[in-house]
């Protein structure tokens, strides 16, 4: 049974970002009907007060873009996407990032992730954390459980768990706080099933932590 506490255990955010969850960016239209369904925002809120409240460390793998990554020589159908929309470009990693860019953090969340506490990783650059430097924040926090959430829920949530799990975190998934295209949502979920040490609803994270 996969069990939890504060000293073991961190609150893991894949681009908790206004591309795709936050009304006006065409990311948010792809996954607007699943978004709707699960309140997904919502429920990343719930989580995070449940979180902050019981002494849980919270972690952000955000998604940002720069210039330089426009010039890549060879890039996949994901990364063209992300690139032809500037999703989540910012000028440089030293500049702010302007409040209604598809980089920024969801409004609703920031007072979660910007209290001076939230763990914020590099810029993971496709799906997985395996060009950023989350598993080593993780490790040094003295983090070896995961309770996972945030977008999209076949590409980079999924992503990041099967990663962290070939890493040897042990990985929960907070379902209905993950969003996609509804056909990508049901995949999502197959495999979470598939590899995930638990697979919540908001409501079991908020009793379980």
């Amino acid at each position: 049974m996969f069990t939890v506490d504060p000293t073991t255990t961190g609150i893991v955010l894949t681009d908790p970002q206004n591309e795709f969850l936050s009304p006006g960016h065409p990311g948010y239209e792809l996954l607007k009907p699943v978004i709707l369904q699960n309140n997904t925002v919502g429920n990343l809120v719930k989580l995070l007060q449940s979180a902050k409240q019981k002494g849980y460390k919270v972690f952000v793998s955000p998604h940002y873009l720069y210039p330089h990554d426009h010039k890549w020589q060879f890039k996949g159908a994901e990364e063209t996407l992300l690139l032809s929309t500037y999703a989540y470009d910012r000028p440089d990693a030293r500049s702010p990032v302007p409040p209604a860019s598809g980089a920024a953090f969801v409004p609703d969340l920031l007072p979660f992730l910007e209290d001076g506490q939230t763990i914020i990783a590099n810029a993971h650059k496709i799906a997985s954390p395996a060009t950023n430097d989350l598993c080593l924040q993780l490790r040094k926090q003295g983090v070896s459980k995961i309770v996972l959430a945030g977008v999209v829920s076949n590409v980079c949530v999924e992503s990041h768990m099967r990663h962290l799990i070939e890493e040897g975190f042990e990985v929960a998934i907070v379902q209905d706080a993950t969003a996609a295209p509804a056909d990508g949502f049901n995949a999502a979920l197959v495999n979470f099933k598939g590899f995930a040490s638990a697979v919540w609803t908001t409501e079991q994270a908020v009793v379980n932590l």
